[in-house]
């Protein structure tokens, strides 16, 4: 165990007790963010045969030219092809084939023409008579060819890609009912703590609502993994040794809130490091200065302090990115932006801040940042009100209005420049 860290060498030690979980197949829908762990090759061509794009008619270019709609072309209607439809009635010189949109193409009609362009001397919805086209389409016109997104065989997704809503489409359009993924880690999520009580319960003097468990959960669930919760653990050894056991045998991480200081009954540290290993227990920032690294066996283990907003903050930057990792995103830290402040800010001791804020478009166009609340690491409103964590470097210092600083964008997903 060593004293304290800067945040950079306390998160290269989080990742190095971190792996990349192994690969599981998953239903489709299930894959969503997820990232791809084996490339993904379509079994069809997409398009699977030419067909339209639109609504209108499908004929032959040729037939058309110099149509207008001062100058009309009519044409004798063949065939009326409808979507799910086949028509292997070729279209002639001078016909044409009233066609919906993804509608397969007739035999010998190479272009389409909106239907907007035209006008039917058929009843609506009946087949055969004529339809007058007032505008000459471009050969090829509006026609979806054959094999035109993938071909057979072709990789539509690599490895290591996130799966959005436009690959699930892509997935499913080239016969992909399940997928290989990397999994997502069940995280273990324990607050400690004598004074805490559940959240349906009113607390009693002295007592506080256990909300770290259920933000932390949170969390969890919007850094893709899966939070396991347990039971409030008892400031108590015997309590704490069973829960940290418990946790390292069913989970692939642990997360704990509170008993990481120097109180009389504060005991996640001596426990962790009686079942396992601990690597740090403080780091050179503000919220956050106690925090704890370790493992019990293979299960990474961090302490986050009990102050909740201390805890919001520390897992966004320690956790968060080590749960990405672990289910094989290469992008794991959230977008850092440099932005105008709006106020004076000013800080005293020598580690870094990350004060809760809020990032606006100015009157001007520029973006500027405010704080959005009492800084107080025991309140979590700035947080609920902030989209940003505005980041000031070690060292004491005044930092003026107008002046640029840091922001990391909590409002936006990692990976966005």
């Amino acid at each position: 165990m060593s004293g304290t860290m800067t945040v950079e060498e306390a998160r290269e030690r989080v990742f190095a007790r971190c792996r990349v979980l192994e690969a599981e197949e998953v239903g489709l829908l299930d894959a969503l963010g997820r990232v791809l762990a084996a490339e993904a090759r379509s079994d069809i061509d997409v398009a699977p045969f030419d067909n339209s794009a639109m609504d209108g008619y499908a004929v032959h270019a040729a037939d058309l030219a110099g149509a207008s709609s001062d100058a009309p072309v009519t044409l004798d209607v063949v065939s009326h092809i409808a979507a799910g439809d086949y028509s292997d009635l070729e279209v002639g010189p001078g016909q044409a084939a009233r066609i919906m949109t993804g509608a397969p193409m007739p035999p010998g009609a190479d272009s389409v023409v909106m239907v907007e362009f035209t006008e039917s001397g058929a009843a609506e919805g009946s087949t055969g008579g004529t339809v007058r086209v007032m505008r000459e389409p471009q050969l090829g016109e509006h026609i979806r060819r054959r094999g035109e997104e993938v071909r057979a065989g072709d990789v539509v997704l690599a490895a290591g890609e996130i799966i959005g809503p436009a690959g699930i489409g892509l997935l499913a359009s080239t016969g992909h009912a399940t997928v290989t993924v990397f999994r997502r880690p069940r995280v273990a999520v324990l607050s400690t703590g004598d004074e805490l009580v559940e959240v349906d319960e009113v607390p009693g003097p002295g007592q506080i609502r256990n909300s770290n468990s259920y933000s932390i959960a949170a969390q969890v669930i919007a850094a893709g993994g899966v939070p396991v919760r347990y039971p409030i653990v008892s400031d108590d050894p015997d309590a704490t040794r069973d829960a940290f056991t418990r946790a390292a045998a069913e989970c692939d991480f642990i997360v704990t809130s509170g008993g990481v200081s120097v109180g009389d009954f504060d005991y996640v540290k001596p426990i962790l490091e009686e079942l396992g290993e601990m690597e740090f227990c403080k780091v050179a920032m503000r919220p956050g200065n106690p925090q704890t690294l370790g493992s019990i066996g293979d299960v990474p283990f961090f302490g986050l302090p009990g102050n909740p907003t201390s805890t919001f903050v520390g897992f966004e930057i320690f956790v968060r990115p080590a749960l990405r990792y672990m289910q094989g995103h290469t992008e794991l830290d959230r977008p850092r932006q440099t932005v105008r402040l709006a106020h004076d800010v000013k800080k005293k001791q020598d580690r870094r801040y990350y004060l809760r804020a809020r990032v606006t478009v100015a009157d001007d166009g520029a973006l500027e940042v405010a704080l959005s609340g009492s800084q107080s690491s025991a309140l979590l409103t700035a947080a609920h009100r902030g989209n940003c964590l505005l980041v000031l470097p070690e060292g004491d210092g005044s930092f003026a209005a107008g002046s640029e600083v840091q922001v990391v964008r909590l409002d936006m997903e990692e990976g966005i420049a």
